[in-house]
């Protein structure tokens, strides 16, 4: 899984690879075939456990699935901080280390 693509691409290529259409994908997880359609243009934001049923219904590791979802979210954010994305990623994830062992205390 190429972890530099977007959850939506992610979620489209897995899809085709299968030959699968949106409405037979839709159909096996229980959601509308529009709101797949939205997902994989990364218009919806997938819920975990539709993150989970994909994982499932194509064979992949949802740890990958929920990093790809996950990092999109962050990069998404920092985005347009062009000058500073680089280094707002250095510190949230040394506050991520930090908050980890605040609640752990």
């Amino acid at each position: 899984m190429d972890l530099k693509k977007t959850f939506g691409e992610t979620i489209k290529k897995l899809r085709e690879d299968k030959n699968m259409t949106l409405r037979e994908v839709a159909e096996l997880l229980c959601i509308d075939t529009s709101m797949l359609g939205k997902i994989e243009k990364n218009n919806r934001k997938p819920t975990k456990a539709f993150i989970d049923k994909f994982s499932r219904l194509f064979k992949v590791n949802d740890k990958d699935l929920t990093i790809t979802f996950l990092s999109d979210t962050v990069a998404y954010q920092v985005l347009d901080e062009e000058d500073y994305a680089t280094e707002v990623l250095k510190v949230a994830e040394k506050k991520v280390k930090y908050l980890k062992t605040q609640k752990n205390s």
